[in-house]
């Protein structure tokens, strides 16, 4: 698989599939996923943001590189305390890469090790790639393997990979992440609703790679799956001086007060369905990370800010999106998350 990232950063177990797919506009996928087709057997058309909207990814990463880098640092720190130094990276395509290259680089920083970093699929209701976890797995132990991802909105992926592992004997259920504000995992940066910048972004940020895909009509038996390279947004690539910008905040100490849950996102999730009798929970996407995503991906219905941090500056490019696309935003008392975008019913429009 073609991508801008350096194969000493991530081996990438993708089957390129660049010209074989034809990008498909957010409004035609939103309403062929709300009829049922599942979102990985289409792929969309990506671009090169707006300026303005550029302005407050450049004011994201200079105000949030540290915040990240330490959630890197953390995380890196609770991996071997756990784990000891035998790890194999996994990292869950696409916005888990740009975290499991910051995890390798710290890990080899601070604690001379420089561990494989693999990127496999994993999709919502289709589950994770077998031929690339049997690709690993021919080259490693199994107790080696951790999975990592950019962060957790309500823990969608989580599940899917707890059911995906059962089949295989010795593997790890554990996913590592940057940001937990949901409070499901045990390998977390930091509990906060913390803005990592890549989030901000789709492809620029991520080796101009695209989401992943899976049709049997393009991807074979034996195949892995699918994404697509996007040579024409080469000017516009953002994926190292990004993971250079974080890089050059990480320190050998990463503490800080740790966030205290007394319940999951998820439940703070299902009260804001009955509020706004929303019937299909995968409508409701929270956390900044998730927020962004349903701006730059789907048809968005609606954007919760919570009541107490409708100054924060984290925020600041969602609001410039919401605004660019008018879509309303709601001030709401959330908790585990500082937004949460609610993805509109077709049927409605």
């Amino acid at each position: 698989m073609r991508s801008s990232y350096k194969e000493e950063d991530v081996i990438l177990l993708l089957k390129d599939i660049t010209g074989l797919v034809k990008p498909q506009s957010t409004e035609e996928r939103e309403r062929m996923i709300q009829s049922g087709r599942h979102y990985c057997e289409m792929l969309p058309v990506e671009y090169a943001p707006s300026e303005k909207y550029m302005e407050a990814y450049h004011t994201a990463l200079k105000g949030y590189a540290g915040q990240t880098a330490k959630a890197v640092g953390k995380l890196a720190d609770k991996i071997i305390s756990a784990r000891g130094k035998t790890i194999v990276l996994v990292s869950l395509a696409r916005a888990g890469i740009p975290a499991g290259i910051l995890l390798k680089r710290y890990l080899n920083w601070k604690y001379q090790i420089n561990p494989v970093h693999y990127a496999i699929s994993i999709i919502r209701g289709m589950g994770i790639d077998k031929n690339a976890v049997s690709y690993i797995l021919q080259r490693h132990k199994p107790e080696d393997i951790l999975f990592v991802d950019g962060w957790i909105g309500k823990g969608a992926i989580q599940n899917e990979l707890e059911q995906a592992v059962k089949e295989f004997q010795g593997i790890s259920k554990d996913l590592a992440v940057l940001a937990d504000p949901a409070g499901i995992t045990k390998f977390y940066g930091t509990h906060e609703d913390l803005l990592i910048p890549s989030a901000c972004l789709n492809s620029t940020i991520s080796g101009l790679i695209s989401r992943t895909f899976f049709r049997r009509d393009i991807i074979g038996e034996n195949d892995f799956h699918g994404a697509v390279y996007y040579e024409n947004l080469q000017k516009a690539d953002l994926s190292y001086p990004f993971i250079y910008a974080i890089e050059a905040e990480f320190k050998k100490e990463n503490k800080e007060i740790e966030k205290i849950f007394h319940d999951k996102g998820m439940d703070e999730v299902k009260q804001i369905a009955q509020n706004y009798d929303i019937q299909d929970i995968n409508f409701i996407k929270p956390g900044i990370g998730e927020t962004t995503r349903v701006l730059l991906r789907r048809v968005p219905w609606k954007v919760l800010i919570g009541e107490e941090f409708k100054h924060d500056a984290a925020l600041e490019h969602i609001k410039r999106l919401a605004e660019e696309k008018g879509v309303e935003i709601e001030y709401y008392p959330l908790k585990h998350y500082k937004s949460c975008g609610i993805i509109k019913k077709i049927a409605d429009t």
